[in-house]
């Protein structure tokens, strides 16, 4: 998997509408329940909006009650975690691991087997159906 981030921040500007932009490189956070990914059942691979690097599975994907997509499990090395005191509290946020783009939190209170909810903004994902071919990286 490439690590490198393919663009500088700001470039991205140029490719991704300003609330996806906000998200993604400026670690917004979306209004609770505004996401179509919300009810996304179907099998297949959620990717990152910016770069398209496959972040989940539809597989760990859960319906969570947070308003947010929320999955148990990343795909292996698909992201980075660093730690955030926006709320005056520490919370693990994650990044794509190719171009740094804000995903979301993790929290310990997610269903078994790893007890983890990646809570992921839905501007910041792509779904992508199982019998259609996975978009080619962008950056």
């Amino acid at each position: 998997m490439d690590r490198q981030s393919p663009k500088a921040k700001e470039d991205w500007s140029a490719l991704l509408p300003p609330a996806t932009y906000r998200v993604l490189f400026d670690e917004g956070t979306e209004a609770a329940g505004s996401s179509p990914l919300n009810d996304e059942q179907r099998d297949g691979t959620f990717v990152c909006t910016a770069c398209r690097q496959p972040l989940f599975d539809s597989a760990m994907k859960y319906d969570s009650g947070s308003g947010w997509p929320s999955f148990w499990q990343p795909l292996p090395g698909a992201i980075d975690t660093k730690t955030d005191f926006k709320l005056y509290y520490p919370r693990t946020e994650y990044h794509c691991a190719r171009c740094g783009g804000h995903q979301g939190h993790v929290f310990a209170d997610g269903p078994p087997p790893t007890g983890q909810r990646y809570c992921n903004n839905g501007v910041s994902l792509q779904f992508v159906a199982r019998d259609e071919a996975l978009p080619p990286l962008r950056g």
